[in-house]
């Protein structure tokens, strides 16, 4: 199963560090991946989850790619990361606003929450009042639950 930390949380929201690197990094540290928000705004990288925060150098992204689900909150973010793509990077991204799924760049279905999908990372399933099941991976602020 594919357990993944919403925004660096391990044990519940914590509003203050989301998106921070440093907390981002202890969260890989701690064995697990991270959706991360990401915006590109003025030729620079960012992020921060309604807006961009933390401006972060690509280098960054590259050297821990391969523990990234990277959420594009702007345009320009999903553009950008299209073109890296072309160059062969391949990170692993997407975009999504109110979908009930979509498909990240490495082709995997992300699910809103409360949103049963087979075969599908489902966001926060600790928040709809029915239990999911046939899901591949788990996105949670409480990921230390799933463990």
């Amino acid at each position: 199963m594919i357990l993944i930390s919403h925004r660096g949380n391990l044990n519940g929201p914590e509003p203050d560090k989301e998106n921070k690197p440093s907390f981002i990094t202890n969260a890989i540290r701690t064995g697990f991946q991270v959706e991360v928000d990401f915006w590109f705004v003025n030729k620079k990288f960012y992020l921060g989850h309604d807006e961009p925060q933390y401006d972060v150098p690509f280098e960054w992204f590259q050297n821990i790619h391969n523990k990234l689900w990277i959420h594009c909150k702007n345009l320009d973010a999903i553009n950008k990361l299209v073109e890296i793509d072309r160059g062969g990077v391949y990170l692993n991204y997407f975009w999504h606003e109110n979908d009930k799924v979509t498909l990240t760049s490495k082709g995997y279905i992300w699910a809103y929450p409360g949103i049963e999908c087979e075969n599908a990372i489902t966001v926060m399933p600790e928040l709809p009042k029915e239990k999911l099941t046939n899901y591949i991976g788990i996105c949670s602020d409480y990921i230390m639950d799933y463990i």
